[in-house]
């Protein structure tokens, strides 16, 4: 949960400050500054993904063991560092960076058009359904524009568990996935996974953007467009 939390802050200040970089809130520039946090962020995500995913496999298939081999997460990463060095503890920071660049660019991106379309008013008494309406949105279009390559993340940090080792790398994995088990393959999770992403989504979004409404003084609350709302440097 903590680490969660950081990655959210890390991404949202990002976002941010790439935004007021760039000089001007247009779309493309939503969809760039977003793209620059998934990309940074990508350096805490897939070591906690690597942690999660093995967590997951032990004791479970073809990995089932008597005794559990790690304790938690932090356990889990020690030991992988132990065993593989930098590089067990970055496995799949390719295929995660390849996911996470252009999801995070299309998950502004959504709330930006979104809101701007709803016309979030700060004045509307229907302002709070619309941002949750925007934000779970967002948190779709994001998984639905990078999921099979999430798939492939998922196996290649799942991969060499138990000494078993499939896949040379993401073009491997791919097709050899694509082969074994078909198109769906790539599709496999994806309603439950949407189904979660909503409302996580829209209470982040709507949280994040509510909160920096309140922060901001009496004459900057005359909208809720999502560009200009997020970039305030004082409230990141």
């Amino acid at each position: 949960m903590m680490g969660l939390t950081f990655i959210n802050a890390l991404v949202f200040g990002v976002q941010g400050n790439t935004l007021r970089a760039l000089g001007e809130d247009t779309p493309l520039n939503q969809f760039l500054a977003g793209s620059a946090a998934g990309a940074i962020q990508c350096v805490i995500c897939c070591p906690m993904e690597l942690a999660k995913t093995r967590m997951q496999l032990q004791g479970t298939g073809e990995y089932k063991l008597k005794t559990k081999n790690y304790k938690n997460s932090l356990d889990c990463l020690i030991k992988i560092y132990r065993k593989e060095g930098l590089r067990g503890i970055n496995r799949g920071m390719v295929s995660t960076f390849i996911r996470e660049t252009p999801s995070f660019g299309f998950y502004f991106l959504t709330y930006d058009c979104m809101t701007r379309y709803l016309g979030c008013e700060a004045e509307d008494s229907y302002v709070i359904p619309k941002l949750l309406f925007s934000g779970g949105m967002s948190g779709i279009v994001s998984w639905l524009s990078t999921y099979p390559m999430d798939v492939i993340k998922s196996r290649l940090q799942a991969d060499g568990v138990g000494g078993i080792t499939q896949y040379k790398g993401i073009l491997d994995c791919f097709r050899k996935s694509y082969h074994e088990e078909g198109w769906r393959v790539f599709t496999r999770g994806l309603t439950s996974t949407l189904l979660r992403a909503f409302p996580v989504n829209a209470a982040t979004f709507a949280t994040v953007t509510v909160f920096l409404m309140y922060m901001k003084s009496e004459d900057d609350l005359s909208k809720c467009e999502p560009g200009p709302v997020i970039q305030q440097p004082s409230s990141l």
